[in-house]
């Protein structure tokens, strides 16, 4: 007779192994990105080393982009976020960028899409940007400034959906199409860094920021490459620096004189603001970090900021809050988040995984639990 295993009696470390191997990744590099070294991930999936804090399974979990019930509750196959269905499209379109078909559009045509997609983004509707992403990268081919702004964009959605390697593909491409225009490539390189600090390339994130900022001629591009630059410092933990580089994006940002982006990048005061309080986080500093936070939702410049800035820096302060075990402003902070872009919340892995935390962390409000249903979580 054939037993069918119960996956619930299967060590963790096992589940580990196995669910590693099911992203296709190597004992090193699933140690590279958790921090750790090869020896620790060996010992962690023979049992040898115990899996015991849940700080370090909840890391495991994000690396391979699971929720954390996933690894610690009834064991289930991993299944794709809705807004995931079109990774695949979007890798292949991506693929063929040397062998692209002739546009059926004109170039006004295709600049219109452009600017509806970067608005669909600013409202953080990523499946329906997922669905057109190959269609606009075909539209715009043979227009480069287009074709510069639909892979920067197809780089930020691909972050946002935790395809680091692949977002990191999408802005390389747009840097390389972009070259011989200072302002373009700098646009650009605001994607490249994003994608590295994603990937945890965070010295690498700030050298390439620095080296676009200057040749641009653009403040809102200039200033986002100083947030960039200013959280990749705080990613590797250089306080000094971090602080030097977001007083230039703020003197940038003080400066400015009309609310105009024609380069997309939604710089402005509130934007230094929330980087600032994401970079004391990073820094270790969570108390600054929370008060920080609350100054900017309470500024005038907070409304702002497009939907998804807001809701991304929401879900920001969850997890600061959470640090500060404060597990009830955490959830109050999704729910704003979930309100103002509910994709934000709903499609990206990192707030799931923060919801996951909440409802395991004790009895959640109603809505808060109501919020992890809807999102697909049991518990």
């Amino acid at each position: 007779m054939t037993h069918r295993r119960d996956h619930n009696s299967v060590p963790l470390g096992r589940r580990v192994a196995e669910l590693r191997a099911h992203r296709g990744m190597s004992q090193q590099a699933f140690a590279d990105r958790l921090g750790k070294s090869k020896s620790w991930v060996d010992k962690v999936e023979r049992g040898v080393r115990r899996l015991d804090r849940y700080s370090v399974i909840r890391d495991i979990a994000e690396v391979l982009r699971l929720d954390p019930t996933m690894l610690l509750g009834p064991r289930q196959p991993p299944t794709p976020a809705a807004a995931e269905n079109g990774i695949d499209a979007v890798r292949a379109a991506l693929a063929r960028c040397h062998h692209r078909p002739q546009p059926t559009v004109t170039a006004q045509q295709a600049g219109g899409q452009v600017a509806y997609a970067w608005l669909a983004y600013q409202h953080a509707r990523y499946p329906q940007l997922l669905g057109v992403l190959p269609d606009l990268l075909d539209a715009t081919h043979g227009t480069r400034g287009l074709l510069v702004s639909a892979y920067r964009l197809t780089a930020h959605v691909l972050v946002k959906l935790d395809h680091a390697d692949l977002a990191w593909l999408a802005a390389d491409r747009a840097v390389t199409t972009s070259a011989g225009d200072p302002t373009r490539t700098a646009s650009a390189t605001i994607a490249v860094a994003q994608a590295l600090r994603a990937l945890g390339h965070h010295r690498i994130a700030l050298t390439a920021a620095l080296a676009a900022a200057d040749p641009a001629d653009d403040d809102t591009v200039r200033g986002s490459l100083y947030v960039q630059a200013g959280l990749a410092a705080a990613g590797y933990g250089d306080r000094r620096n971090a602080h030097d580089l977001l007083d230039h994006a703020a003197a940038l940002a003080d400066r400015q004189v009309s609310d105009t982006d024609p380069h997309y990048t939604g710089f402005g005061a509130a934007a230094v603001q929330t980087a600032r309080s994401l970079a004391a986080h990073r820094l270790g500093d969570t108390a600054e970090a929370i008060l920080r936070h609350d100054h900017v939702i309470r500024s005038d410049a907070w409304s702002r900021l497009p939907p998804e800035h807001r809701a991304a820096h929401l879900i920001d302060a969850a997890r600061a809050h959470l640090d500060a075990s404060r597990h009830s402003r955490a959830g109050q902070a999704l729910l704003a988040a979930d309100r103002i872009a509910p994709a934000e919340v709903r499609n990206r892995p990192v707030a799931r995984t923060l919801l996951a935390e909440i409802i395991r962390g004790g009895p959640a409000a109603a809505d808060v639990a109501r919020l992890a249903t809807a999102v697909g979580l049991t518990y």
